[in-house]
């Protein structure tokens, strides 16, 4: 995670959570279902304020430890999930013993990692026989006016890899398999401007970059008839992977 884009958000925790969509109950599910019986020990890395870690609780009767390089991140995941223990660490060094888990989650976060020492590292502490999960939730540019939120705000990191084809994941998990769920989040103008105080582009950009960002969006709702409390339907694109451990 050497980009230092991936180590910015905790300066926006607060907005990360209230803004963020969470992760269907089903694409988590379905990302961990190949697990071994018995599976018992996931890690959550790369973990941000608990937006995964909350449904892979709620998918699994399992220990769960999260793990992020940012410090003010953990905390927000604390206040949100009482008792999980939670370890700074990022994919490439996890603060795990080997073969210690049976399962690696990231959600998020995988476009910030070197896939080769990530996946090399993740196998390390996963259990043989045991889980990759990579997941993303992504607006769905094929909408107009959400493909010129996009362009205003400009794509993230994540969106630029999902759509050259998806994820690298190396040795020693075997070729991953994706899957998507589409569905609909109503969102209010204050909301989305949450959601792009949280980005990274525009939390390591310049105030008067921030303020061009925020001008554009204001432009793009008022031809929609987005103010007050009034909500619009956000389409999202939620991506799942999963990748088993030789």
């Amino acid at each position: 995670m050497g980009d230092s884009r991936a180590t910015s958000f905790g300066a926006e925790a607060d907005n990360y959570e209230a803004a963020r969509p969470d992760y269907p109950f089903e694409a988590v599910a379905w990302m961990l279902d190949r697990l071994p019986d018995g599976a018992r020990r996931l890690a959550d890395v790369g973990a941000g304020t608990g937006k995964l870690t909350r449904v892979v609780a709620e998918a699994r009767d399992a220990e769960i430890v999260a793990i992020d390089p940012d410090a003010a991140m953990l905390a927000k995941l604390r206040e949100q999930v009482p008792g999980v223990p939670t370890f700074l660490g990022t994919a490439e060094s996890l603060p795990l013993p080997n073969a210690s888990v049976d399962a690696v989650v990231l959600g998020q976060a995988w476009h910030w990692v070197d896939p080769v020492a990530a996946s090399a590292e993740i196998g390390r502490v996963v259990r043989p026989g045991g889980t990759l999960g990579l997941i993303w939730n992504a607006r769905d540019n094929r909408v107009a006016w959400v493909r010129r939120l996009t362009a205003i705000m400009h794509a993230s990191a994540a969106e630029e890899m999902l759509d050259a084809g998806g994820p690298t994941v190396a040795s020693p998990f075997d070729e991953p398999e994706g899957e998507r769920w589409e569905w609909r989040r109503p969102m209010t103008r204050a909301q989305l401007h949450r959601m792009a105080a949280s980005r990274s582009h525009l939390i390591t950009a310049s105030e008067s970059e921030r303020a061009s960002i925020r001008r554009g969006m204001d432009d793009l709702f008022a031809e929609l008839g987005l103010d007050g409390d009034a909500t619009i339907e956000v389409p999202y694109v939620t991506w799942a992977f999963r990748a088993q451990r030789a």
